[in-house]
């Protein structure tokens, strides 16, 4: 089963009130915005969305938010991932059930697998329970501790796990990449997560990307893409650079509070973050918009085509 899903999948922030509850109605906006920037798919629940500070009961509200708010106009990929397998379990059948395009789990991170071969029959368990849907493995070893080659993963996985469609592969070690791409002919869909080194996993042979940025960068990285496909790599390594710049305030203030924040600066507003993160101040705020400046965001960056 491999679907391969090609171009920018955002990683969507998740919204929040000020008191820390959900806030649905944001995720209209949010589709329509990715709709609008050319953006292919959404990843919810992960890393980006703060999925593992939400309930089950939570997650099960955004992923079905998503679905309706996408209306076939984005493809949705539902990350499930949960230190229970049954809460797992129940995510992915839940997500097959409302309609969900692909579903996803990184492994647990408490009692961590301690080599491939525990991974995949965790990752076996949480697939079975969607047998409809493709099943991604969700690779970020930074946050989650997991040292698994993933090589070794995609030899036993291809075999064990009937929908098993690839990875979301969230690393730095392009070696590692370059394996998992060209592993059986490259019959398995490996999405890249790093967004400041999109350029470099372009040219070792991605199709499909997913990444927090491209919730408010996406015309920029839309038109690396394209000046990759015509051979213009000056073009390319320039806005590449560019989206760097960005990210790079973007970590110096915080990483995903200031992400959270600088939604709201293109007028969509996801609220707080949930404990362990911590919020920027407004004096923050207004510190990261003034260093955002300079390396042009928000205008230039959401309207980067004269750039290439």
């Amino acid at each position: 089963m491999k679907p391969k899903f090609h171009g920018l999948i955002a990683a969507p922030f998740t919204a929040f009130q000020p008191d820390g509850g959900l806030n649905l109605g944001v995720i209209d906006q949010q589709a329509a915005l990715l709709v609008a920037d050319g953006v292919a798919g959404a990843f919810v629940c992960g890393t980006t969305g703060e999925g593992l500070s939400l309930t089950v009961a939570e997650r099960k509200q955004v992923a079905e938010r998503w679905v309706a708010a996408a209306a076939r106009r984005l493809k949705v990929i539902v990350h499930v991932g949960h230190n229970s397998v049954g809460e797992a379990r129940e995510l992915a059948a839940h997500a097959e059930k409302i309609g969900a395009d692909a579903v996803a789990t990184m492994g647990p991170t408490f009692f961590r697998p301690a080599h491939a071969e525990q991974l995949t029959d965790f990752c076996g368990r949480v697939a079975e329970a969607a047998p409809s849907l493709p099943f991604y493995y969700y690779h970020i070893p930074s946050m989650t501790g997991l040292s698994v080659p993933m090589i070794e993963f995609l030899q036993r996985a291809s075999r064990a796990i009937p929908n098993f469609a690839g990875l979301k592969f969230t690393d730095e070690n392009l070696l590692s990449y370059s394996q998992c791409l060209s592993f059986e002919g490259g019959r398995f869909d490996i999405l890249f997560g790093r967004d400041e080194m999109l350029l470099a996993a372009l040219a070792m042979g991605a199709t499909g990307a997913v990444g927090s940025t491209y919730n408010f960068m996406a015309p920029l990285y839309r038109e690396l893409l394209a000046a990759f496909g015509r051979g213009d790599l000056a073009s390319a390594r320039r806005l590449q650079a560019a989206a760097m710049q960005v990210i790079t305030v973007m970590l110096q203030h915080g990483g995903l509070p200031a992400g959270k924040a600088m939604m709201s600066l293109i007028g969509i507003d996801c609220g707080p973050v949930r404990p362990p993160l911590r919020n920027l101040s407004p004096g923050e705020v207004e510190t990261l918009r003034r260093a955002l400046q300079p390396v042009g965001f928000p205008s230039p960056v959401r309207g980067a085509s004269h750039q290439a």
